[in-house]
């Protein structure tokens, strides 16, 4: 009998085994990409090819295979032979994937108006329960998964495959500093109202008014996070 691998206290709780169907190293890539995407995974997490084999139930060839994939996205970054980490992002590193999302993630908006259904509207009210009760209660890994399912339920309905793909690469880099929006969000409800009239332009198939909600959304969380940015790099300089 092989004793029950230890979880890696620095791997969050819903990252879990994988299925067995299709290739484990393609398998254990989309699982860890996930978690990274939806803010699972903190920057400055370090990550080792052992700690996630474990925590994956997989070998490490595919738990290798996919932290070099992800390596070469910019979604994680070497620091040793055999360390990886979640990158910090930079205030110059902010205000490019910045700028670019509010093109990407506006378009995709802006196209997706006139072809998310009644039903999918119910779905993205859902969500938006699911975020507000997080936010009340304090689970803010809730929140984030849930936020993550309400723009990409969004993203997905332009029926541009190509661009959802471009999005989820900058969210690669993006989901891990969405932990640092909370409790200041919490408080706000920012994004709770940007998402609201989000939901509103989707019921009234009005195209510039879904962008410009998506948009003032990615701007709220941008001066967040500028401000920390700037904050820490103040920080240090005083040390």
């Amino acid at each position: 009998m092989f004793a029950t691998p230890k979880r890696n206290s620095e791997l969050p709780s819903d990252l879990s085994p994988i299925g067995r169907q299709g290739s484990l190293g393609g398998l254990a890539y989309v699982a860890l990409k996930d978690s990274l995407i939806r803010g699972a995974l903190r920057a400055g997490t370090k990550l080792t090819v052992r700690s996630v084999a474990q925590v994956l139930e997989v070998s490490t060839t595919p738990a290798r295979e996919a932290i070099t994939r992800l390596i070469g996205e910019g979604g994680l970054v070497n620091i040793g032979p055999k360390t990886v980490i979640v990158p910090k992002l930079t205030l110059p590193d902010l205000d490019e994937l910045t700028a670019i999302r509010l093109a990407l993630e506006g378009l995709a908006a802006e196209q997706a108006a006139d072809k998310v259904t009644k039903e999918e509207i119910a779905e993205l009210e859902a969500l938006q329960e699911r975020i507000n009760l997080g936010l009340d209660e304090g689970r803010y890994t809730d929140v984030l998964d849930a936020n993550k399912d309400f723009h990409f339920l969004i993203y997905r309905r332009a029926g541009m495959r190509h661009l959802v793909t471009m999005i989820e690469s900058l969210w690669l880099r993006m989901g891990p500093a969405f932990n640092d929006l909370y409790p200041e969000f919490a408080l706000s409800r920012t994004g709770v109202s940007n998402h609201l009239w989000a939901i509103r332009g989707l019921h009234d198939r009005d195209a510039a008014a879904v962008r410009a909600a998506i948009e003032n959304d990615i701007r709220s969380g941008y001066r967040r996070l500028s401000a920390l940015i700037t904050a820490n790099q103040e920080g240090a300089r005083t040390d």
